[in-house]
């Protein structure tokens, strides 16, 4: 039997448009990566778990008041092989968190540095 090769490209192309919101979950479209924001605070939480691991923490701002934060970062899988475990951060810990802050306005941070309870960088990818 043979194929039409127009039949053909008319279903590659409907694979490709119906997987396109696939690829949607990987952007940072929902944050603002052209202001990094800094933030120092207390880990109140630290979860090494799928699909991205998460930091929460506790910061003061300008008026003293008790801020919640939460910066994500990418997977387990990526951060072991940059040396870091479910042991990297625990409640208590002093830390500094850089990233693009949600667009949203909300206290959420995709982080792109982690200044860790020592005061230096921790890598967060491989080859750091």
């Amino acid at each position: 039997m043979r194929r039409n090769p127009a039949t053909l490209l008319i279903a590659l192309a409907a694979i490709f448009v119906v997987s396109i919101p696939l690829l949607a979950h990987h952007g940072n479209a929902a944050y603002d990566i052209s202001n990094p924001v800094s933030v120092k605070g207390t880990v109140t939480s630290f979860q090494f778990t799928n699909p991205h691991v998460m930091i929460f923490l506790e910061s003061k701002n300008d008026k003293g008041q008790v801020e919640k934060w939460e910066g994500e970062l990418t997977s387990p899988n990526h951060l072991s092989r940059a040396g870091w475990t479910h042991n990297s951060l625990k409640a208590g810990d002093q830390v500094t968190l850089i990233g693009a802050r949600a667009k949203s306005g909300t206290r959420a941070l995709w982080l792109t540095k982690v200044i860790g309870p020592d005061g230096q960088p921790m890598n967060t990818f491989e080859g750091d």
